[in-house]
């Protein structure tokens, strides 16, 4: 029974991250820029995560060596990534963004073979092409939504998310993760605080439709998947976790075609297939 909770928890985290690219979207239709989007889901989910862990009893602060890190993981990684991903929204479909961002796992080990010296494994290797093989086929074959553009920028944004996780599961491996997250939201809002302050980008959600997208944000595409990943991962484990979570990408596609009316072609699914293919292959013992 425990097993069936856990994989439905995570299974409901990766239907709330999916559904961030569909809200990017909405809110870009609304006219909230990228600073005001992201300052006010940080910002909102940062009082959301630090309330539930402490509701738990799990809330605990960070100091000196840890807190930097935990502020610098924010600052310079979750925060970059969240800004190209969002950015690579104003150029592609929400399902293709979702689709080459998971190709995350497969950089997280080439940058542990690169800068850890783990050992590199046949399996890693052709979990490696088939990456690569859907983005080259997503590209070459140029499917409705796609943009160069947007390719680059969600996969700067998937390497950056590679070495976030990277960095921080060497240099916090003895912190749990959902009170490193605790730490990384509140460091990702100042940046957009002070991004879209110094542009001129930052605004207060004026009507009643656009606090409701930034709102759904924060809490549906933020912080219920959080805490149902991090309560999964406590009944299945990560490695279980992580391979049920590549439903993500594919809920994403869906909602895209039925809230968008985003096309899916052949060349999206297969390219999109093989991504997948890939991610699973590498998480997979």
């Amino acid at each position: 029974m425990s097993d069936r909770v856990g994989v439905l928890l995570v299974v409901v985290s990766a239907v709330g991250f999916g559904t961030l690219s569909i809200f990017g979207k909405l809110a870009a239709d609304a006219g909230l820029s990228i600073p005001t989007v992201l300052f006010f889901r940080f910002l909102l989910a940062t009082v959301l995560v630090w309330a539930g862990l402490a509701a738990r009893g799990r809330l605990r602060r960070f100091s000196g060596r840890d807190l930097a890190i935990g502020l610098g993981l924010g600052a310079f990684g979750y925060a970059l990534m969240s800004g190209l991903y969002f950015w690579a929204l104003s150029f592609m479909t929400a399902g293709l963004v979702g689709i080459l961002l998971y190709t995350y796992p497969v950089f997280v080990v080439v940058l542990s073979a690169l800068v850890l010296d783990e050992r590199v494994t046949s399996k890693t290797a052709s979990a490696l092409v088939l990456d690569l093989s859907g983005v080259a086929l997503i590209t070459g074959g140029n499917p409705a939504g796609a943009d160069p553009r947007g390719i680059v920028i969600v996969l700067v944004g998937a390497v950056v998310y590679a070495g976030y996780i990277t960095v921080g599961r060497v240099a916090l491996d003895s912190v749990p993760a959902d009170q490193l997250t605790a730490h990384v939201l509140p460091a990702a809002a100042c940046v957009y605080l002070f991004f879209g302050s110094v542009t001129g980008e930052l605004s207060v959600p004026g009507a009643t439709s656009e606090w409701a997208i930034v709102v759904a944000i924060a809490v549906i595409a933020t912080a219920i998947p959080i805490f149902t990943f991090f309560a999964g991962i406590d009944r299945i484990g990560a490695s279980r976790a992580s391979i049920v979570s590549t439903v993500e990408p594919v809920v994403t596609l869906l909602l895209g075609a039925a809230i968008l009316a985003e096309p899916i072609t052949a060349v999206t699914v297969g390219g999109g297939g093989l991504v997948l293919l890939g991610v699973l292959l590498v998480q997979i013992e």
